[in-house]
């Protein structure tokens, strides 16, 4: 394996744990202190409306028990509705209450000040879509060694 290689992979590991200790001071910014930075993220991809879990789990790459065991917590804590879907009453659809709003709210504003400051730091280095591009390049051949390696 090359050193180029393994240096990516350990930076994306410390870029999500680092994304979420960052996520985790917008909220305490914003006094919200019953929230970690994987439950905020989760909120942010439920969005304003509804979704149904299977939904959430296919779009946000979660792992079933770890979406569950949250969604849980965050309808004990106020920030989500859930009821069964119309369909099959074995499924649940969520909805976001104010006070997740508020919550995805000042992530969105930690996450704006953030964009400009990177923008800044990349000036004259590359473009986001470039790295982007690379990004998802190197997700692509994941899923494509998990899809012949049968996962």
């Amino acid at each position: 394996m090359s050193i180029a290689y393994r240096e990516l992979i350990h930076l994306v590991e410390r870029l999500h744990r680092r994304l979420l200790d960052v996520v985790r001071a917008e909220l305490t910014r914003a006094d919200i202190h019953d929230l970690n930075g994987v439950q905020a993220l989760l909120l942010a991809n439920v969005g304003e409306g509804e979704i149904a879990v299977r939904d959430l789990v296919e779009r946000g790459y979660y792992l079933g028990s770890n979406v569950s065991y949250n969604l849980r917590k965050l309808t004990e804590l106020g920030y989500l509705k859930q009821k069964p879907t119309k369909h099959d009453r074995r499924s649940v659809t969520v909805i976001p209450t104010e006070k997740a709003k508020k919550a995805v709210a000042a992530v969105r504003a930690g996450e704006e000040i953030h964009a400009v400051q990177y923008r800044d730091v990349l000036a004259g280095m590359t473009d986001t879509e470039t790295v982007c591009e690379a990004l998802k390049s190197l997700e692509h051949v994941w899923t494509e060694n998990l899809s012949r390696a049968g996962g």
